[in-house]
């Protein structure tokens, strides 16, 4: 009896571990799109809800990382009389979509054809399917990708406003002046031209003869050339009203192939924070009324174009009067997201006692992991995601002419020495720490950060401990942590969901206009 038992033990977890069916799904594009496509093709299925309404889109978003499961590959020349098979096994997030639960499920195909998925989803040109209902386990019908993602409308972006808010916004738009640059150096090391682009938003009353205080601002990641363009409107709009003081400001687009460039200096992207500071700002100087006094020079920046701006003012602080970064990427790398990249046999995905590493969150309460962002990341494609734009920035350069990893996609395990580049070279707090002596007389007093208690991505960790390595080098910074504050809320106060960014403005314009007084809201 009892070897009878062990028989029938073995026969139940046999049966358990026999594997189903790969899932693989057939897609192709409908006549009327035309022919020769190519990019990374992703599918996104989620379950099925009985009551749903018929849903328009099926996607990923990393703030329900369970809600919608990915496959893709790459595709070279895709057409009607063609068919792509998706392995839903090993390109697959969370896991192989053979191991969905049976059931009916919402399939959708893009096929993202700049491969810049990861940066900031569905794009003009991209190809979509309609979303389709199948049921797993089974065979799946062949999806044929059948729309093009228009070019996004101004209008649209308009919408998104406060309604009290879109009149002047829209007036102002036509006001911007667009910024388009060949850089020199950019071009000498990419060998194709490359131009830094953005938008300039003059105060009211300009006339090309006064000057005027210049702030240089950089998005959070995901910002474009079209979203630069309506934060320019939107704060041209609050100088007008007089709830900003009257400065130039000057809207920069990070974007790239490669996710943002932030500005940085780099042996992936290239020389950005050389092109920005020798390049555009004196031909800007040169082309209107800008205060070209150290004093009269500012940087802000939310998130990753917060960091941008640290680095900024840390890399060239005699040029700079001031930096006021929001929410910034990790500043100290002893706390990468709630990684310490320097611990002994560091790992991306887990801590030291194993447990996953949280990366977002919603006052206290866990939304995704580190592990669960970087493996969707790795599906979606291999570039313009987060993970990898930090490589882009931040890494050595590899033998293949990339970036080289920081960490190994499959287990998490971190390489030292590309870590050790990292810190030598992007770590503020170190580079604060290690060249405090030069620093301090240029550097004292020009950095204002503020960040969230509740900030979403956790990086209130960082921030305090730039606090902490600025008062060892003696260098005086005001730090501002506001209370339960998240990472997309931190501008807000009241009604007014644009109350820090005024405080900061006025904050930098009483820098430049010393006893200038803001006027009473």
């Amino acid at each position: 009896m009892k070897r009878l038992a062990v028989f029938a033990c073995l026969a139940l977890i046999g049966a358990a571990e026999t594997p189903r069916s790969p899932v693989v799904i057939p897609v192709t594009v409908a006549p009327a799109l035309g022919d020769h496509f190519s990019g990374r093709l992703i599918v996104f299925a989620e379950k099925a809800k009985p009551d749903a309404k018929p849903a328009a889109a099926v996607d990923f978003s990393p703030f329900e990382p369970t809600g919608a499961s990915i496959a893709a590959r790459e595709v070279s020349d895709l057409g009607p009389t063609t068919i792509a098979q998706i392995d839903g096994e090993a390109d697959a997030f969370p896991a192989p979509l053979s191991s969905l639960p049976p059931g009916t499920y919402r399939v959708q195909a893009v096929l993202d054809r700049n491969h810049n998925y990861n940066y900031g989803g569905r794009d003009a040109g991209d190809l979509v399917s309609k979303v389709v209902e199948v049921t797993l386990p089974g065979k799946l019908p062949t999806i044929a990708l059948d729309s093009m993602v228009p070019a996004s409308d101004p209008a649209a972006m308009l919408e998104r406003l406060p309604a009290n808010e879109r009149p002047k916004v829209e007036a102002a738009l036509a006001q911007l002046k667009p910024v388009e640059l060949q850089s020199t150096a950019l071009t000498a090391f990419r060998g194709t031209p490359i131009a830094i682009r953005g938008w300039v938003a003059l105060p009211p009353g300009y006339d090309g003869k006064t000057k005027f205080p210049t702030v240089y601002s950089d998005s959070g990641f995901g910002g474009t050339l079209a979203s630069e363009r309506m934060q320019g409107a939107r704060i041209s709009a609050m100088m007008a009203d007089h709830s900003l003081p009257p400065m130039i400001w000057v809207f920069l687009d990070h974007s790239g192939a490669t996710g943002t460039n932030e500005f940085a200096d780099s042996v992936n992207n290239g020389p950005w924070g050389k092109a920005l500071t020798e390049e555009l700002i004196p031909t800007l100087e040169r082309q209107y009324a800008m205060d070209a006094r150290p004093s009269g020079r500012f940087l802000t920046g939310h998130s990753s174009g917060g960091w941008s701006t640290l680095w900024l003012q840390v890399r060239y602080p005699k040029l700079f009067g001031g930096s006021w970064p929001t929410s910034p990427d990790p500043s100290d790398f002893h706390n990468f997201t709630n990684i310490d990249l320097y611990a002994a046999n560091a790992n991306f995905y887990r801590d030291a006692k194993g447990e996953p590493i949280p990366l977002v969150r919603d006052h206290g309460k866990l939304i995704a992991t580190m592990e669960q962002f970087a493996r969707a990341e790795a599906v979606l494609g291999p570039y313009g995601g987060q993970i990898a734009s930090f490589e882009w920035v931040f890494s050595p350069r590899g033998a293949d002419g990339r970036p080289v990893p920081v960490f190994d996609r499959a287990t998490g395990k971190i390489d030292p020495a590309v870590v050790a580049y990292w810190r030598d070279n992007y770590d503020v707090a170190n580079i604060v720490t290690r060249d405090a002596a030069v620093l301090r007389p240029d550097l004292d007093g020009k950095i204002h950060l503020t960040v969230g208690t509740a900030d979403t991505f956790y990086l209130d960790g960082p921030a305090h401990l730039l606090e902490a390595a600025m008062a060892r080098a003696r260098i005086k910074a005001s730090f501002t942590y506001l209370p339960d504050k998240t990472h997309f809320d931190l501008y807000a106060r009241g009604d007014d969901k644009m109350a820090l960014m005024k405080d900061n403005a006025w904050a930098m314009y009483a820098v430049a206009r010393p006893g200038a007084k803001r006027p009473a809201q």
